[in-house]
C-alpha cells in the first residue's frame, strides 16, 4: 500500500525557468562585469565551466562553489532574489498536489540546493503541502543518480520502497534509479508519449496509484 509520494521540483512542479535565470543569466551577467567582457562571451565561458563538471556531480548544484570559482562577490540570497518573479507552477501541479495530499504524505526530493528549493516553495505557497523537503545535494550530499539516495530517503521517511512513489522529469535520476531499488516511479514528460511509466499531467497520478 502506498503511503508517500515523493516529487522532484524543477521541471516537475515548477517550470525550471527560475533556475535557468539564476544559472544561465544571473551568474554570466556578473561574470561579464567582473571580467569586462560581452555578456554572450561570458555565457559561453560559464556554460563551458558548468559542462566540465556535469549534472551527475555534486558541485554542479552548489551555487557557493561556482561563485567562488568565478571569483564573483555577490551574496547568494541577493542573486536568487533578483529572479524570484520567474518562479512559476507548471500546469495542473497545484490541482494534483491539492488532491493527492488528501490521500498521501507528500515530500520533495530534489537535486537542487536547499536555498533554491525553499525559495520556490515559499514563492508558490506550496510549502505547507509537503511534510518533508529534502535536497539531495544539500542534506544528503548526494545526487539522485545514486541508489543510496533513494534507500536513505525511505529510511528517513520510515517507509519501505514498496510504500513510496517517486515522480520527476529526469528519465534516469527520477525513474530508472528509484525503480532499481523497488520504488514505484513515473516520468513526468508532458511532451512525450504516454506509457506505463510516463505521465503528461501530474493529475494522472490519481489514476495510477
Amino acid at each position: 500500500m502506498k503511503k508517500v509520494i515523493s516529487f522532484d521540483l524543477d521541471g516537475t512542479i515548477v517550470d525550471g525557468v527560475y533556475g535557468n535565470m539564476v544559472w544561465l543569466e544571473g551568474v554570466p551577467a556578473r561574470y561579464a562585469r567582473r571580467y569586462s567582457m560581452p555578456l554572450e562571451d561570458a555565457k559561453k565561458a560559464v556554460k563551458k565551466e558548468y559542462d566540465s563538471i556535469g549534472e551527475a556531480h555534486l558541485l554542479w548544484y552548489d551555487i557557493d562553489y561556482w561563485l567562488k570559482r568565478f571569483d564573483l562577490h555577490v551574496p547568494i540570497p541577493e542573486l536568487l532574489d533578483c529572479y524570484i518573479d520567474h518562479i512559476q507552477l507548471l500546469p495542473f501541479a497545484l490541482d494534483a498536489i491539492c488532491a493527492l495530499k488528501e490521500r498521501y504524505t507528500l515530500v520533495i526530493a530534489s537535486n537542487a540546493a536547499r536555498i533554491f528549493v525553499e525559495k520556490e516553495l515559499a514563492h508558490t505557497g506550496l510549502a505547507p503541502a509537503f511534510s518533508r523537503v529534502i535536497s539531495a545535494t544539500s542534506d544528503f550530499r548526494m545526487v539522485k543518480k545514486q541508489e543510496a539516495f533513494f534507500l536513505r530517503l525511505c529510511s528517513t521517511l520510515g517507509v519501505s520502497p514498496a510504500e513510496i512513489v517517486h515522480v520527476g522529469d529526469h528519465a534516469v535520476f527520477d525513474v530508472e534509479v528509484p525503480l532499481s531499488v523497488g520504488i514505484d516511479a513515473y516520468h513526468y514528460n508532458p511532451g512525450g508519449e504516454g506509457n506505463g511509466r510516463t505521465i503528461q499531467d501530474l493529475r494522472g497520478l490519481l489514476d495510477l496509484i
